[in-house]
């Protein structure tokens, strides 16, 4: 059944009665809800939400009786859980009899009934039950006594993922009752659930048994009200081999040695989702310390050499300051005795914040000074802040239902950057989240095929349309949104707002009481950008003095199917300036306003804290670039970025000539700072996707080897001749722009530079001499110019590789080969785990597809393979969505076009899961290229051409 046919039926059958939404998104803290004094946007979405009790419809044929239950994947309210009691034993052996690894379990599942029913759904995925004494594969009974209703019958329910028990009468409202079951599940190596992984060491292949309950995996590993809102605690026991350590969530209470096994029992939890759960046996070693007035106990857990090489002590060392910034940002100490924090071989997502339990993907905890480059550092701090600012929102305080998903994870992606920014204030943390959130997510958010922030609830039900929801939107966006607002409100008012307890009535009287002044209430502000999609281009004309704004979008004949409940207009903050003056105030543009500068230039969005572009009349463009010529230090280093990044996308939407949008870079060989660099690069990277297999490729070139070589110069003198490293956190981004760029566009000096490098490696594979941070530009430009034998080279030391993002950077690098035939064979890899993790599966395929000898290869392969990753790999596995962007990101001819049509068409029927949304947006933007090939190439071409 298709998801549209699935939807109506769930409308039809069981409307939801009654949804008000009145601002953000509502979240139970057990039976209290968090508000603020910006809660008028963030917390006080008081949610109420009734369902219709469970409907059902009973057939008779002779003696023999069905009960039919419609397709519905919300639980009914009828229950509500308050414990688990769990033993899980992973068997970190195949079988013999089957060669798979397996777990066995036994679950009781305390809950209390809270209207009166006679069926219990409850769920479950992939689990295999044991049937008890009472001839059926769960027992009930009444807690404290009494007597519980029979078991008519049970069965699984594979469409909605539920185990259903039908009751010979009805439970009684306000009992607690007990289910019981034994199960048996497979501990597959899919990253979901309770999964398997691997890794050698001394020689030997080790499993540890691992999982992945986000977000609706818990129910493949124990029988489960597997929704956010039905919070209860876990009493878990594990079961497992002597020698091996078990971890979840709360501390240790026994731990029981045997002969044949170890028991081990945890502490029962505190009343949480169960999408936090954690579960872990390993063969692991740790690092510990404790931290602050409660003493906290930090533990770093990682394979056994990873430790003994000290590849834990960052991340120790940085997760201490971390904590003590959330208990002060939040004012609420942290809530556990313990923070475990464990690198996985094997790991769909980049990390994931299972309270008292963070698991990681290995590149993303791990740090070996002597291998890993100042990003990896980077990445390590600001991910431990995501997932601990998670600890507190997100944990603590949770959503009700997965349409909520921006506020949990836009808000841990937007104090991210103050955590990181409090462990490394050397860094300058804060700004880079214009280039890395604000930036990256205009480009899918100025598309038509875009959502917004929040969905109704009833929008989002099946599993896969709740993966689409972990997408740049939720994420990026709202970091963008949540800056905006604390920038307009004061960082001092927002923060305010963490620490206090309030019903939505009160929020305005807090903004009052700190004497913020507001066009309009923050509810109705924050209510445009967060209930219709997209975001405004404000467009400051100083000619006239008039400001207007409109829906952005980057193909401007691309129809918007969605409706906006403000017509896409929004209530939007300007900071802004007239040459150096800064104007003190924000200034509010609501429809149509004026906003008079004289003779001066114009500069909106003073460092991007508002979520838009602006563009300008052309005498204001054309004083602006002259200001980047004469003088570049005068315009904020993020404006000069934001100037770039506007103007291109301006330019891509018809707005502005794209040869303005080409001028905003001719001032670079002057520029030697990183954001202005990279937002250029990023926007040149579309002009390489489009025109580098046409004459324009060349010209282009050119061009950019002309701007490239003074900052190649720059670094080469900073450096002292490439011996020294630049002090400054984003010179040391910036020295690698310039040895790729300068390397790709063939500068001699550095094309010979870097094959140097690498040919002292190979000579010498003991002693790699090349400095972490430039491993990753000099890889690829070595492996582009070389041949089989430096890949070769580079696949075993990938193989071989004891550090994570060394392996990292090896395996990206092998994707820069010019050479069709090891292409091939790399992709082929990715459909074999021993070679290449089926995590990195995905960067893999969309590497191959980066390179412009590779991408053919890439979509040729994906069109052949798509049915076998579809099917056999399933969504823990491959990020789908990643792969079709990666994929159809140079689409831009018919030809393209067509394939992808055909492509869709084909696979249609079985759909394409978490993909969904990529798929549109894919054929969108392939349109939106077409046209822009076509009207933009020729005059592209003579442009670069007038420059050389």
């Amino acid at each position: 059944m298709d998801i549209v046919n699935m939807s109506y039926i769930i409308r039809t059958n069981f409307p939801i009665l009654s949804v008000f939404v009145t601002v953000m998104a509502a979240f139970v803290v057990e039976s209290v809800y968090l508000f603020s004094s910006f809660s008028s946007f963030l917390f006080h979405y008081y949610l109420t939400h009734r369902i219709n009790q469970q409907s059902k419809h009973m057939i008779s044929f002779s003696s023999m009786t069905f009960l039919f239950i419609p397709l519905r994947f919300r639980l009914p309210t009828d229950l509500v859980p308050d414990c688990y009691n769990i033993t899980l034993w992973p068997r970190l052996s195949p079988e013999p009899s089957s060669g798979l690894y397996i777990f066995t379990g036994q679950s009781t599942l305390i809950f209390k009934c809270v209207r009166e029913t006679d069926l219990i759904l409850i769920h479950s995925n992939k689990l295999k039950y044991t049937k008890l004494n009472n001839t059926h594969i769960a027992r009930l009974i009444a807690s404290g006594g009494g007597s519980a209703p029979t078991i008519k019958s049970s069965w699984l329910q594979s469409e909605t993922q539920y185990l259903v028990i039908q009751l010979n009468s009805k439970l009684t409202q306000g009992q607690k009752y007990e289910l019981y079951t034994e199960f048996t599940g497979e501990l597959a190596d899919d990253l979901a659930g309770f999964y398997r992984s691997e890794y050698e060491e001394d020689g030997v292949r080790r499993i540890v048994a691992t999982s992945q309950m986000h977000p609706t995996h818990a129910r493949k590993t124990f029988p489960c009200f597997d929704e956010p809102a039905m919070k209860a605690v876990f009493d878990i026991t594990l079961i497992h081999p002597p020698g091996t350590v078990a971890l979840s969530n709360d501390i240790v209470n026994t731990s029981i040695d045997g002969v044949a096994v170890t028991q081990t029992r945890f502490e029962p939890t505190k009343k949480m989702s169960t999408y936090l759960l954690a579960i872990i046996v390993s063969e692991y070693s740790n690092i510990s310390a404790t931290q602050g007035d409660t003493l906290v106990t930090i533990r770093i857990w990682a394979r056994r050499t990873a430790i003994d090489q000290g590849q834990g002590n960052y991340a120790l060392n940085v997760t201490g300051p971390v904590l003590d910034f959330f208990q002060m940002y939040y004012n609420i100490s942290y809530p556990l005795s313990k923070s475990d924090q464990i690198a996985l071989p094997d790991f769909f997502f980049g990390a994931m914040e299972n309270w008292g339990l963070v698991t990681y993907r290995e590149t993303n905890l791990l740090y070996d000074p002597m291998t890993s480059s100042n990003r990896n550092k980077e990445t390590t701090a600001t991910i431990i802040a995501h997932e601990l600012a998670h600890m507190w929102f997100g944990n603590l305080v949770t959503l009700r239902w997965w349409n909520e998903v921006w506020l949990n994870e836009g808000f841990a992606s937007y104090v991210s950057y103050l955590g990181a920014d409090h462990a490394e204030p050397s860094w300058n943390m804060k700004d880079l989240i214009v280039l890395d959130d604000i930036h990256r997510v205009f480009a899918v958010d100025a598309l038509a095929s875009s959502h917004p922030l929040s969905s109704k609830e009833d929008s989002i039900i099946l599993p896969d349309q709740i993966t689409e929801q972990f997408d740049a939107i939720s994420y990026s966006k709202g970091a963008a949104v949540l800056r905006m607002l604390s920038d307009f409100l004061s960082e001092r008012v927002f923060v305010q707002g963490l620490s206090v307890y309030a019903f939505c009535h009160l929020c305005q009287q807090a903004v009052k009481a700190n004497n913020v002044s507001l066009p309009r209430s923050v509810c109705e502000i924050m209510n445009h950008w967060v209930l219709q999609m997209g975001f405004p281009v404000v467009t400051v004309n100083t000619a006239t003095g008039k400001v207007s704004q409109k829906h952005f979008l980057l193909d401007p004949e691309s129809e918007v199917a969605v409706e906006s409940p403000y017509n896409y207009k929004w209530v939007i903050p300007v900071r802004w300036r007239k040459s150096g003056e800064v104007q003190r105030d924000i200034w509010w543009l609501m429809e149509k306003e004026g906003m008079k500068s004289g003779d001066l230039w114009v500069l909106a969005n003073i460092n991007v804290t508002g979520y838009y572009r602006v563009n300008y009349d052309l005498g204001n463009w054309d004083s602006l670039l002259a200001q980047l010529h004469s003088g570049h230090q005068v315009i904020p280093v993020i404006n000069r970025a934001q100037l770039v990044d506007d103007a291109f996308n301006l330019a891509r939407a018809q707005l502005v000539p794209t040869t303005l949008a080409l001028r905003t870079t001719s001032y670079l060989s002057a520029e030697t700072e990183y954001m202005p660099w990279q937002s250029a690069l990023d926007n040149l990277n579309y002009y390489y996707l489009m025109l580098d297999c046409t004459e324009v490729y060349q010209p282009m070139q050119d061009y950019i080897k002309k701007l490239v070589t003074p900052l190649f110069l720059h670094f080469k003198s900073m450096t002292s001749n490439w011996t020294n490293v630049p002090y400054g956190h984003t010179d040391q981004y910036n020295q690698v722009n310039a040895i790729r760029m300068a390397c790709s566009t063939g500068v001699t000096e550095c094309q010979n530079l870097t094959n140097t490098w690498f040919e002292q490696w190979m000579d010498s594979p003991q002693r790699n001499l090349i400095h972490p941070n430039l491993r990753s530009a000099v890889y690829c430009s070595a492996m582009a110019a070389g041949d089989k034998a430096e890949w070769d080279f580079g696949w075993e030391q990938f193989k071989n590789a004891a550090v994570a993002s060394e392996a990292s950077k090896l395996m990206s690098a092998l994707a820069c080969t010019t050479k069709t035939q090891l292409l091939e064979r790399y992709l082929s890899y990715t459909l074999n785990s021993t070679l290449i993790r089926k995590q990195d599966a995905t960067s893999v395929i969309t590497a191959v597809a980066s390179n412009r000898v590779g991408q053919t290869l890439a979509w040729d392969f994906v069109r052949k393979e798509w049915e076998y990753m579809f099917t056999q790999y399933g969504v823990g596995s491959f990020s789908f969505a990643s792969m079709i962007s990666g994929v159809t990101a140079r689409f831009s001819t018919l030809d393209d076009l067509q394939q992808l049509e055909q492509f869709v068409e084909e696979h249609k029927a079985a759909g394409f899961g978490s993909a969904t949304l990529a798929v549109k947006q894919a054929l969108e933007k392939t349109k939106a290229n077409i046209k822009w090939l076509e009207r933009n190439k020729n005059e592209v071409l003579d442009w670069f051409n007038s420059q050389t």
